[in-house]
């Protein structure tokens, strides 16, 4: 499965095409969280599946609350993939929430 295009600039660096494809795979957007879920919580929701490089939610600069999404990225596309299957459409929260890659063309 292809998870992103490439720049043509990047064909030419094998090393750097390699790592933005990586990243584009491993990283997902988690969509519907509640206003209430941090990081810690969906930092512990995802772990489950693999090895996470960061999480991020989302959150209004001024009140400081969420604004209902976040991203999660894993080590390995394998890991991501899995939280995708198993996490799309799941209860976090009391919220129905959507995974999708983050950097996939769609």
């Amino acid at each position: 499965m292809q998870c992103s295009s490439v720049p043509t600039a990047f064909k030419a660096f094998p090393l750097a095409r390699l790592l933005i494809i990586r990243q584009a795979c491993s990283k997902l957007f988690i969509g519907g969280l509640s206003h209430d879920t941090n990081e810690p919580v969906l930092k512990e929701a995802f772990e489950q599946h693999g090895e996470i490089i960061e999480v991020k939610v989302i959150c209004d600069h001024r009140s400081g609350k969420s604004k209902g999404y976040g991203f999660v990225q894993f080590m390995s596309e394998k890991s991501a993939s899995t939280a995708l299957e198993e996490l799309n459409g799941q209860l976090l929260d009391g919220r129905k929430i959507c995974v999708f890659y983050a950097n996939k063309d769609g």
